[in-house]
């Protein structure tokens, strides 16, 4: 089918970020034919007025835990210590293969709804292949672009990745699939001087699946595990280092030289732990960025979300920076246009797919968004288009998102999504889990107790290594 936006401003995010006012997109097929004012539309095309509204590319979600969005909300207040508690210790094994595919199903839905066109799914709760299948099944029931980061923290990745079945499951259902369904392997580096994750990384290389990993966690990862990565010869350009936040300069300086990526998650890092969001840090280095959402058991699983909280953690900590030094901040140095390049071509970099996703420009697949809601007074007057949609605009604001060519949201709803149906499998989900637990485990889960006979500094239960470094705190 061909599809005309009409008489909107264009953010290309392009090399050059390209904007254009009262101008059209036309798609036909799968991917964009053109872009400019008065555009002819072929035969049969289905025209959609963007006057008043913002077209820009989709969205990128460079890192979230699809399968916890059964738990919406569930770990409001938790801290990251408690997370670790109650998915890595206690209650994340529970999980059934149905319980994965109901949180992957409504996470894949809600990310498309917000104008998300592709997501990681960071999916460490693979336990067994069975989890593996319903994970896939539930990504696949979705018009939507993703990644699935397969990992499983109940099972040290030396273990798992070595398993025949994993083979065969990545040769049944991820080979083939081109960039509607891309491949990672997602683990974490503990820091062991033994180096156990070095048999993943050369699983890894030999199936070609880049890597991404969890660094620079307070109380979990640190400076050791990108240190024997780099020795060892594992960090590559397609290397995602997820949070990054309390990494030393040698170790920012290892991930610039070896050309990997970092993927932020402001609203974790801010709320949870892992340490300050770590833009500021990473412009220093000229690390490329991406931004996450990391999970919906917390907090909010759109961009806007993530453009908004990363401006203003970055902007708050140069303020403070230069408050000690008795000094003023005069002009910004993040810009809203930079935050709005790490939702979208950044995002796309980062996975390798940015020479089709990631920036409206003929021959590239047509993943695009209107932002407009005329019954909105904020959707007007549109002065600043990059501050408007980083500050201004929110997922209610998302019109229209087209995946692939293929219009997946209209007038603000979902086009051939069963939300009945998602809406059904997380509710057994829900009561699985709370008959499981009991109701009062289930309420007590809310804000769980951290066991003293635990190892504090680390949460992983595949490995008793101890980095000694007592980071956490009750």
């Amino acid at each position: 089918m061909s599809v005309l936006f009409r008489n909107g401003l264009v953010l290309t995010m392009d090399n050059h970020h390209t904007v254009l006012r009262d101008a059209d997109v036309l798609v036909v097929d799968d991917k964009i034919a053109e872009i400019g004012a008065g555009l002819t539309a072929p035969e049969g095309t289905v025209e959609i007025d963007a006057t008043g509204g913002i077209i820009m590319p989709g969205m990128i979600d460079t890192h979230r835990h699809l399968w916890q969005t059964a738990m919406r909300g569930y770990g409001a207040d938790w801290t990251l210590t408690q997370y670790f508690v109650w998915y890595y210790l206690e209650s994340g094994k529970r999980f059934r293969p149905e319980d994965i595919y109901a949180g992957n199903l409504l996470g894949a839905i809600e990310a498309l709804d917000a104008g998300v066109t592709t997501t990681v799914d960071w999916s460490h709760g693979l336990q067994t292949i069975d989890h593996a299948d319903a994970a896939v099944d539930a990504l696949e029931a979705v018009p939507g672009r993703f990644v699935l980061a397969y990992g499983n923290i109940q099972q040290g990745p030396w273990e798992w990745s070595a398993a025949p079945e994993f083979r065969d499951f990545v040769n049944r259902r991820l080979h083939g699939k081109g960039d509607m369904l891309g491949f990672q392997m997602a683990f974490d580096v503990t820091g062991d001087p033994a180096f156990p994750e070095k048999a993943a990384f050369e699983v890894a290389r030999e199936l070609g699946a880049p890597v991404t990993t969890h660094a620079g966690v307070w109380g979990a990862t640190n400076d050791d595990g990108i240190r024997l990565m780099h020795e060892n010869g594992f960090m590559t350009p397609q290397s995602i280092y997820v949070h990054a936040a309390t990494l030393t300069r040698d170790s920012y300086n290892r991930i610039a030289a070896t050309g990997g990526s970092v993927s932020v998650s402001t609203e974790s890092e801010q709320s949870a732990g892992q340490g300050y969001p770590p833009t500021w840090q990473l412009r220093h280095h000229d690390i490329p960025v991406s931004l996450s959402m990391d999970t919906s058991v917390w907090w909010s699983g759109d961009l806007f979300s993530a453009m908004r909280s990363t401006l203003g953690a970055d902007r708050s900590r140069e303020h403070m920076e230069a408050h000690k030094d008795a000094e003023t901040v005069t002009h910004c140095h993040l810009r809203a246009e930079q935050v709005v390049d790490w939702a979208t071509i950044g995002g796309a970099r980062a996975l390798g797919l940015d020479s089709a996703v990631g920036s409206l420009e003929p021959g590239k697949k047509a993943d695009v968004v209107l932002i407009k809601n005329d019954h909105s007074p904020v959707m007007f007057p549109v002065l600043h288009p990059y501050g408007h949609v980083a500050f201004q605009a929110q997922r209610g604001d998302v019109d229209t998102v087209v995946v692939n060519g293929r219009i997946v949201k209209r007038d603000g709803r979902l086009v051939d999504v069963d939300l009945a149906a998602a809406r059904a499998a997380i509710g057994r989900t829900v009561d699985y889990l709370v008959g499981d637990m009991g109701e009062e485990a289930w309420a007590k889960g809310m804000n769980p107790d951290v066991p003293e006979t635990k190892v504090t500094d680390n949460p992983y239960t595949y490995t008793d290594y101890d980095a000694g470094s007592a980071q956490w705190k009750h």
